[in-house]
């Protein structure tokens, strides 16, 4: 039988709805990729019926796409933890690797390997948002978002040497 425990639903309620109530737009995109996933996570597995046995190829693909969603978010944010979000992410997702290289991994160490990082991901993006809002009191605004494009950063024209 599988489970969800009822603590991670919470955590994810409170974390991920502290982040669209009160941060900026990264916290609200990573939480969104976020609740997304777990979803998208839950379909997948009932899809599957395999329930950890063999590797969760429904699964492994929203993790993927999970880790491009927050990789643009990590790129393209003004902050640093969504750096960590995606690193941590990444971790998760290469427990499906793990399993492919040794199928005889043990159903509860591969579910292992992909769920542990969940909650120290939850944790990032109510840290991040905690951060968000304490900036803004303290500076009067965050920006969110980078502007670095190739239209904004010009090279300066060369100068003659001497």
């Amino acid at each position: 039988m599988h489970y969800t425990n009822w603590y991670f639903r919470i955590l994810l309620v409170l974390c991920c709805g502290y982040a669209w109530w009160k941060g900026g737009g990264p916290e609200r995109a990573a939480a969104t990729i976020y609740v997304a996933g777990v979803l998208l996570t839950k379909v997948a597995q009932n899809a599957s019926g395999t329930w950890w046995s063999s590797v969760e190829a429904g699964v492994f693909a929203v993790d993927i796409a999970v880790l491009i969603g927050l990789l643009a978010v990590a790129l393209k944010a003004e902050r640093f933890w969504p750096l960590w979000l995606t690193a941590f992410h990444l971790l998760g997702t290469t427990g499906h690797v793990v399993k492919m290289a040794d199928p005889s991994l043990i159903r509860w160490g591969y579910a292992f390997l992909i769920a542990a990082w969940s909650y120290p991901m939850l944790t990032l993006i109510a840290a991040g948002t905690w951060n968000h809002r304490r900036r803004l009191a303290r500076f009067g605004a965050d920006r969110s978002w980078s502007t670095f494009s190739d239209r904004s950063v010009r090279m300066p024209a060369a100068r003659p040497i001497g």
